[in-house]
């Protein structure tokens, strides 16, 4: 295992001491606003707890001056404890480190008598039974899922600034998969926001304590006078997840100051379905036109292969502002290249993930030090089962283990219901398979996949355990209904890990902050990453924004690898399924087109005659697939900077040689061009339609104009 590579530790009392250029350019920026564009792994705590450091040991400002807000409370917890190690002594401990939650509960507290007067409160202990009260009286569900849904939507409405009258055209407006009619959710809303109130007096969830705490300071002169005069630095982490309230909250704070430092990376946004927007970050500038900017880059925490794979993923993205964007430098010695796998099915791509960790267990990576991470938690049954059987611990992280899980518990007993009554046929085969789905589908189990988040979790739950009825039938089919769940009970039975310093089995937001030496991206097929219900009809995006979103979640997970990654899908759902999955066309360009472990690259061997879809392995028929190098219906991401230099090329070339533009090459050619992104002779070679003498003749020209290209993102 690879030494982890760091920046020297700092000296007691001297702030600026094993600092990067970079980071010191921030710890001893002025006092007034200041952004730190900090890339993943470059030190960004590090780099906000000394500044914090050294504007108290400088004198600046006193420590108990400074409010620092994070997201999480592990989070506020090491920002508190690196500052005690920096050796400010008692004055760490007087430097307010909170969640914003946290902190606006402490100021409630403190300033409700003076707003609000004797009227009592109290926090919200859960807001599940509230919420399904409001869903009952005005006729929706009150299941499990369905309240968790209409719960998300209340929460994103007030993280937004949204109120109960306005849900349904801000809904429309954003795009917004709601669990039922806007205006329904509307009223539930509207219900939830009654019932808070009470006899006893005013019950408050998180979302109000923010809203209270700005509406206090920017209501009562003398609160806001008395908090200002009681901080006067503020820092801000993460800032790219702020929501529309919390920087309401942040305003308030200010009160028109700017002595504010953010620290954030829109590249990995990833909660935009909460409310949280990087717009804030993006248009620091703008609104402090005088703000000190740094841009940290230097990655201390991925091997320079790792950082290599994760600026091209996320160099393809769409949209970005130029100014923010950040191009990692691996600070640490080489080492492996990130591994891509492609199996025939999603039990094989298990299996194989379980082989590969075991090797790495083998060659001494600690099982606490290896990560598989996918898109949703219903993913992990395949990773629970595959790891299982070879013997290797392991622990769910950000959800319980596929059996644990409510819906599955619930699907199991009543199947176990099903296995007790006399008037049902002896089914065996298909015909299980047929009565596990009629049973499931009374607890959410239906043909097309539900909307609204916790409903799909649900449905994907539910669907695993018809696939693994399905896997268990084709290996027996004499498999009855009591067969089943002995399976089902053994398999539960044997899923309670020995230790938790296992594997761990995580999705890709749960694992946002964290790292490891080895992390293995799976699942990576689309539909899945990027989600289905982003896509539309035939694979085309229906939603450019949550597209982007999706991709920015890949570039996540690859930059929680410290060292070995691997990436892998499966061309299946099932063993003996048709394969009619593709690879997640955020992997177009990053698979080498030699990879040993790709079917297509075989398949491209056996199929020598005709040409292949570099997507998906089908042979091309029609001319224009074949000019592409794809089928029409797989998915093809163009650069369009890229294409219009190529055509801009074309127009000037036709013009010195005094032919058409279409004689230099075709609009095809250039478009498969600006997909491939061909930066050698012999990836020239592989675009359709490049023949030897066209390569002779524009090959040069045509590979300096991809370089330059790729040199710009």
């Amino acid at each position: 295992m690879m030494e982890r590579v760091s920046a020297p530790p700092t000296s007691p009392g001297r702030p600026l001491d094993g600092l990067d250029p970079e980071q010191a350019a921030a710890v001893r920026a002025p006092r007034g606003p200041v952004c730190v564009l900090a890339g993943a792994g470059t030190g960004k705590t590090r780099t906000i707890t000394h500044r914090i450091a050294h504007l108290v040991s400088a004198g600046h400002v006193r420590a108990d001056q400074v409010l620092a807000v994070t997201f999480t409370a592990r989070a506020a917890g090491e920002l508190r404890g690196r500052l005690r190690a920096l050796g400010l002594g008692g004055a760490a401990n007087t430097v307010q480190a909170r969640t914003f939650h946290a902190a606006a509960l402490r100021q409630l507290r403190y300033f409700w008598p003076q707003v609000v007067g004797e009227v009592p409160w109290r926090l919200v202990d859960g807001k599940f039974p509230i919420v399904a009260q409001a869903a009952n009286r005005v006729g929706l569900s009150t299941a499990t899922e369905s309240v968790r849904d209409l719960l998300g939507e209340i929460e994103w409405a007030k993280a937004s600034l949204i109120a109960p009258e306005d849900y349904a055209a801000a809904a429309a407006r954003h795009r917004r998969e709601t669990p039922y009619d806007p205006q329904r959710v509307a009223e539930v809303y509207t219900g939830y926001e009654s019932l808070k109130t009470t006899p006893e007096g005013m019950l408050l969830d998180f979302d109000d304590l923010l809203l209270h705490t700005a509406a206090a300071l920017e209501d009562y002169a003398a609160v806001a006078e008395e908090f200002r005069g009681r901080y006067r630095c503020f820092v801000v982490d993460e800032y790219q997840d702020v929501t529309p309230l919390q920087q309401r909250v942040l305003d308030a704070w200010l009160g028109g100051r700017d002595d504010l430092t953010v620290v954030g990376d829109a590249n990995q946004t990833i909660y935009s379905f909460t409310g949280a927007s990087p717009s804030y970050l993006l248009d620091f500038s703008r609104r402090f036109p005088d703000a000190t900017v740094v841009r940290l880059e230097r990655d201390y925490r991925s091997t320079p292969q790792v950082v290599a794979l994760a600026n091209r993923v996320i160099g393809a993205a769409h949209g970005r502002i130029a100014g923010t964007r950040l191009q990692l430098i691996g600070q640490r010695a080489d080492g492996p290249e990130p591994t891509f796998g492609e199996y025939e099915h999603e039990p094989a791509e298990a299996v194989g993930v379980a082989k590969a960790i075991a090797r790495l267990l083998g060659k001494g990576v600690a099982a606490a030090e290896i990560a598989v991470l996918y898109r949703i938690n219903a993913q992990s049954e395949a990773y629970e089962q595959a790891l299982t059987e070879a013997g290797i611990p392991y622990q769910v992280r950000g959800g319980e283990g596929f059996f644990q899980r409510a819906e599955v518990r619930q699907a199991v007993q009543a199947l176990r219901q099903n296995a007790s009554r006399d008037d049902l046929p002896d089914a065996r085969g298909p015909e299980l398979i047929t009565l596990v789905r009629a049973a499931l589908s009374r607890l959410g189990l239906t043909a097309i996949e539900p909307s609204g988040a916790q409903a799909r979790e649900r449905w994907a739950s539910l669907n695993a355990l018809v696939r693994l009825t399905e896997e268990l039938t084709e290996a027996d089919p004499e498999l009855g209904l009591p067969g089943l769940l002995r399976e089902l009970a053994a398999r539960a039975e044997a899923r309670h890990p020995p230790t938790v310093q296992g594997v761990t089995l995580a999705s890709l937001h749960a694992a946002k902050g964290l790292e490891w030496d080895a992390v293995f991206l799976v699942g990576l097929a689309d539909g899945t990453l990027p989600i289905s219900h982003v896509l539309g009809e035939g694979g085309a995006v229906a939603d450019e924004a949550a597209l982007e979103e999706e991709r920015r979640l890949l570039y996540v997970g690859v930059t929680r690898a410290r060292e070995h990654l691997r990436l892998t899908w499966a061309l299946a759902r099932n063993e003996g399924g048709r394969s009619s999955r593709r690879r997640s066309r955020f992997l177009n360009g990053l698979v080498p087109e030699d990879s040993p472990a790709s079917l297509v690259a075989r398949r491209t061997e056996r199929t020598k005659r005709l040409p292949v879809c570099r997507v998906c392995g089908r042979s091309l028929l029609a001319s224009r697939d074949t000019l592409l190098g794809r089928c029409a219906g797989c998915p093809g991401e163009v650069d369009s900077v890229l294409l219009a230099a190529l055509q801009d090329w074309r127009r000037d070339k036709a013009l010195e040689l005094e032919i058409k533009p279409f004689a230099v090459l075709s609009v095809n050619i250039l478009t498969a061009i600006a997909e491939q992104w061909p930066t050698t002779d012999d990836a020239l070679a592989s675009v359709p339609g490049m023949g030897q003498q066209r390569r002779d003749q524009f090959g040069p020209e045509l590979l300096a104009i991809v370089r330059s290209r790729m040199a710009a993102r």
